[in-house]
Parts: structure tokens; C-alpha cells; sequence
């Protein structure tokens, strides 16, 4: 394709305050009945007045030290106004000229191991509109208010995008950063991380095209397919001699294309001006080294930690991403596990289990101590590994495997006599395959070894079953 895609994201994550960003209603409405969690602000009613959230301020600054923005100085809230009918107030409080966060930059790595910088232009706090449901062939919508004025922050990208690779792979990176600091759950299934997607067509060395918006993505697929879908759709369009008109799109699933919503509002449509009732805040050194202190580990510091303890570049990655499996890997390896074999148990075997029953890590029983007990016992010698995969599915519901070694008698057999004994049996039942090996074909021994540990019940340790093998053969 003779184009080049120009992709900015604004990605909007709902943050794990208790309350709403305005008021004390509580926050957590999932699973509620619509138009339960409301309250006299939210709902807009005359006279109410604003009272901002504290944690949602910290949250939002944590949130932008983790993406290595300037949260210094002072910010302020404004009223955009616009009427949609799941807005009750008429405006939003949001951010414009002054938000929390500004100027960070984030590194995601692509297939490959290319790093990729993207830049954040800002982050700002706002309220979150409600939401409206549209009945299949009904002649009205349902409007449930249970989501208005959650506390919500918007961050916006550079336009330093230019595949839906390295859009995933930025969102990823986002979910993984706000996971791991704990300030919001970012689950695109639960709606509390959604993304716009803002992408124009050029020509190489030619201005920048004019831009459509993509909104209320849901998940990483959607955001990638939408992208891909919207750079075809363009360059057909201009290809006919065609012109791009600045719209706001929606995404239809099912049918895996865009769709207009509406021309696209203009910065002065919405007629920004200062919130009167919420003075500007001063954002502090103090305040933000006492933040700072909060913060836990950040994907980037857990996967340099385990690369330095030798874990391989795509596992780390892998653990770093995952807030539930790096807990998990953390806990097993304090241990003493080997860190590389604990991760090719945890990241293999243990997750392929996982995937066949339809569970996640937290919905089973295993424990961090059994699975690095586990691979301590093939290191030690004391079971093989063959014998640990058939011991896993009991360990993962909760076993100690020491104890099902000693209970089932499955330690590593390690007696001499009883291996040549097996070799001696298997030899005397292949005869042919004994003149192979002495005949000068070394390789045709493994015919052998495969009877010889199913004679020992896989309990024979396979580096004596082989040293015995060599002997008895004269190689």
C-alpha cells in the first residue's frame, strides 16, 4: 500500500476509587440494577455541588509517574458542555488546557523484540457519561445512569502510531501499568478500559491526511481490527480521488467494519470554561514524593529483575505483563525454584491445564510452594519429569507433591541392579535392534531406552538408564 497510517489512541481507564470522582455515591455498580447508584450530582439536580476525590487525584498522578509524565504544578477542571442524553448535567468535568498528567512517553516491544516509543501527550481526570442500551427493533433506548460520574481518566497519545501491532501492543503495556499499580482493574470486558482510535492516511513526504475518530473500542482485537478495517477504507476512498471527511465513527462486531455516528464536534463546540466551584490544584514535590513512596513494581522493573535472574526474554515478558501470574511466579520462586524451569512449568505445562478446564490461576488450587516443590524434585533428582507431568493435574488441586512421591512410591529409582535387569529383558525381546546398535548404528539404542523405563514403571532415572544401555551394549 502507497500509504502511511497515522494513529493516535486516547485511552479511558475507570479508576478503583471507592466513590465517584464528585461525590460520595458509591462507585462499584457492576452487576446492580441500572439507576441504582445514583445520587443528587450525578443526576444534576439544582443546587449540588462538586467535592473532588482525593485518591482519584493520586491515582492519576501514580498512574502518570508510571508512564514517566510531569504530574508537577497546577491543574484545574473545566466544564465541557455537550447534550447527550446520558449526561444529566448537560456538561462534564473534565480537563482542557491544565490536566494531571503531560508529556511522558511509554516503550512497548513489538514481535521481534523491536522497541517502539510512544509518546503520551496527557492524561486528565473527568466524569464518566452514563450508558445507553438500544433494544433490537424497539423504537426507544434504555438509559441507565449507574455509571455517571465514575471517576475516569483519559489519556491521549501522540499520533506516533503506525500499525494495529503496535496499537495492541501499546494497550497492552497500558493494562499492565495500570494493573500493576492498582489503579484501575482495566478490564475492556467490564467497560472500565475503553479506547478511541484516531487514524489518518499520507502519501510518503505529503502533509497528513484528515483524521477519523474510531469510538468505545472494548478490546485489543477490536482496536486492531477496527485499525486495519479504517486504513483500507481510507485508502480506497482516496485511491478513487475521493475525500476524507473529519467523522466519528462506531465499530459494528459483528459485521467487523465502521460505521458514521456523527460528524465530528470541534474543540469550540464545546465551549470550555473553568469550573467555578472547584478551585485549581497545586500539585507539590511533597505530594508527589509521598505518590511516588506508593507506588508498587512496574512491568519494566519486573522484567529487567527477572532477566537478570535468568529468565528468558519472551517468558519475562510474558510474567511481567501479568499481575496474577507474576505474583504467583514471585511467591514459587522464593522457594528456591530454578527461575527458568519454574517459568517453562508455569508458562507450559501448568497454563495449558488451565486452558482445558476453562479456569484462570486464581480459580485453582494450586499453590506457588507445590509447583516450585515440584520442579525441586526433578532437579534433585528425586522424581523424573515424566513422572511430575503425571503428578501435576493432583498439585494443581492442591497436593503437596512430596507427600504424593512418598504416598505413591514414585521416587526416581536409582538401583543399578534393577535398571540391567530391565535392559537385560528388553535386549533378550529385541534382539535385531541389539545388532543394529553393535553393528555401528548408535542411534537405533533409543529403540531400547523406551522399554526400559516403561519396565520401570518411568521411575528410572533416564541418565543411569542410558549410561547402562551404553555399557551393556559395549558403545
Amino acid at each position: 500500500m502507497s500509504y502511511q497510517a497515522v494513529i493516535g489512541l486516547e485511552v479511558h481507564l475507570q479508576l478503583k476509587t471507592r466513590s465517584k470522582i464528585f461525590s460520595a455515591c458509591p462507585q462499584e455498580y457492576h452487576g446492580a440494577e441500572p439507576n441504582t447508584f445514583t445520587d443528587p450530582f450525578t443526576l444534576g439536580l439544582p443546587g449540588t455541588l462538586p467535592t473532588l476525590n482525593r485518591e482519584a487525584v493520586e491515582l492519576a498522578m501514580m498512574f502518570g509517574l508510571g508512564l514517566n509524565c510531569d504530574v508537577s504544578g497546577f491543574t484545574q477542571f473545566h466544564r465541557k458542555n455537550y447534550f447527550y442524553p446520558d449526561a444529566p448535567k448537560n456538561f462534564q468535568l473534565s480537563q482542557y488546557d491544565r490536566p494531571i498528567a503531560r508529556d511522558g512517553f511509554l516503550d512497548v516491544t513489538l514481535d521481534g523484540g523491536q522497541v517502539s516509543r510512544v509518546r503520551i501527550k496527557r492524561a486528565h481526570l473527568e466524569d464518566d457519561a452514563g450508558k445507553l442500551t438500544h433494544p433490537t427493533y424497539a423504537p426507544y433506548s434504555l438509559l441507565d445512569l449507574n455509571r455517571a460520574g465514575s471517576s475516569l481518566l483519559e489519556m491521549v497519545t501522540e499520533a506516533d502510531i503506525t500499525t494495529a501491532e503496535q496499537a495492541r501492543a501499546f494497550l497492552e503495556s497500558v493494562q499492565a501499568i495500570a494493573q500493576a499499580l492498582g489503579v484501575s482493574d482495566a478490564t475492556p470486558e467490564e467497560g472500565k478500559m475503553r479506547c478511541d482510535v484516531n487514524l489518518s492516511l499520507h502519501k510518503p513526504g505529503e502533509p497528513w491526511g484528515t483524521k477519523c475518530e474510531v469510538k468505545n473500542l472494548n478490546s485489543f482485537r477490536s482496536v486492531a481490527r477496527a485499525i486495519e478495517f479504517e486504513t483500507v477504507r481510507q485508502a480506497r476512498i482516496l485511491d478513487a480521488g475521493g475525500r476524507i471527511t473529519q467523522d466519528t465513527l462506531g465499530w459494528d462486531e459483528g459485521g467487523q467494519k465502521t460505521f458514521l455516528m456523527r460528524t465530528k464536534e470541534g474543540e469550540a463546540d464545546y465551549r470550555y470554561f473553568p469550573e467555578p466551584d472547584l478551585p485549581p490544584l497545586d500539585i507539590t514535590p511533597e505530594w508527589i514524593a509521598r505518590v511516588r513512596a506508593r507506588m508498587p513494581e512496574l512491568p519494566v522493573q519486573k522484567l529487567a529483575r527477572y532477566l537478570a535472574a535468568g529468565v528468558r526474554e519472551s517468558d519475562a515478558q510474558t510474567l511481567s505483563l501479568s499481575v496474577p501470574l507474576s505474583h504467583f511466579y514471585d511467591r514459587a520462586a522464593g522457594e528456591g525454584a530454578d527461575p527458568q524451569k519454574l517459568a517453562n512449568w508455569l508458562l507450559g505445562d501448568v497454563a495449558g491445564l488451565l486452558a482445558a478446564q476453562e479456569r484462570s490461576l486464581a480459580e485453582s488450587d494450586l499453590k506457588p510452594e507445590h509447583l516450585a516443590a515440584l520442579v525441586n524434585l526433578i532437579d534433585a533428582g528425586t522424581i523424573s519429569g515424566k513422572i511430575a507431568k503425571e503428578l501435576l493435574p493432583d498439585v494443581m488441586a492442591g497436593r503437596d507433591p512430596a507427600a504424593l512421591v512418598q504416598e505413591r512410591g514414585l521416587s526416581v529409582v536409582t538401583d543399578t541392579g534393577a535398571i540391567d535387569t530391565a535392559i537385560d529383558d528388553a535386549m533378550a525381546a529385541d534382539p535385531a535392534t541389539v545388532e543394529k546398535v553393535r553393528g555401528g548404528n548408535a542411534k537405533a539404542m533409543n529403540a531400547l531406552f523406551g522399554p526400559v523405563m516403561k519396565a520401570m514403571g518411568g521411575k528410572a532415572k533416564p541418565e543411569v538408564v542410558r549410561e547402562r544401555l551404553q555399557a551393556k551394549l559395549g558403545l
